[in-house]
């Protein structure tokens, strides 16, 4: 799988929705784990760039980020992927994004550290 760098340096991002675990398995409740065997989380996210333009973004990241709804976050080191796959025979893709974490903005330096 191939990590696409996204640069974020012409966006705004703001939590959406709340941090919850990502499940590999509906049915069971079955919890992602990373490599490291920490659980995966998913947030919701908000994009703007300069121009208006807004998306919503789901984000995987390792652990809770503890973010708040209507928080102005940072998404530090964002990848997209390509991911493709066939259930039943239906064909469906699309694009995922990872960061290493998500932060509030302004604590962007400190969670480098």
């Amino acid at each position: 799988m191939r990590n696409i760098p996204v640069d974020i340096s012409a966006l705004s991002f703001v939590c959406v929705s709340p941090a919850r675990p990502k499940l590999v398995n509906q049915e069971t409740g079955e919890v992602k784990l990373d490599k490291n065997g920490e659980a995966v989380y998913q947030v919701g996210l908000s994009a703007a760039n300069e121009g208006g333009r807004v998306d919503l973004v789901t984000v995987a990241v390792t652990g809770d980020p503890g973010l708040t709804l209507g928080q102005v976050v940072t998404p530090v080191g964002l990848v997209g992927f390509y991911w493709e796959q066939t259930i039943n025979g239906e064909k469906r893709s699309g694009v995922s994004f990872r960061a290493e974490r998500v932060v509030p903005v302004g604590d962007v330096a400190a969670a480098a550290a």
